[in-house]
């Protein structure tokens, strides 16, 4: 009984980390998925307004066909 004693102070701690730094991966790696998902769709943005730009000629400086 006296081990018992002994360790589970211990073996309590070593849980609390564990719980702690497993809680912290998990926020990283939902927060580097969240980040990922709105990069991709900032890019898909970009170029679709890109596309749409080299689609429309009124987007780029008046022709000069008085000359």
């Amino acid at each position: 009984m006296d081990y018992i004693a002994v360790l589970l102070p211990s073996v309590v701690v070593g849980l609390l980390f564990w719980f702690a730094m497993k809680s912290i991966f998990n926020a990283d790696k939902a927060e580097r998925q969240a980040e990922a998902r709105a990069q991709a769709e900032a890019d898909a943005q970009a170029a679709t307004d890109t596309q749409a730009a080299a689609g429309d000629d009124s987007s780029g400086p008046p022709a000069e066909s008085d000359k």
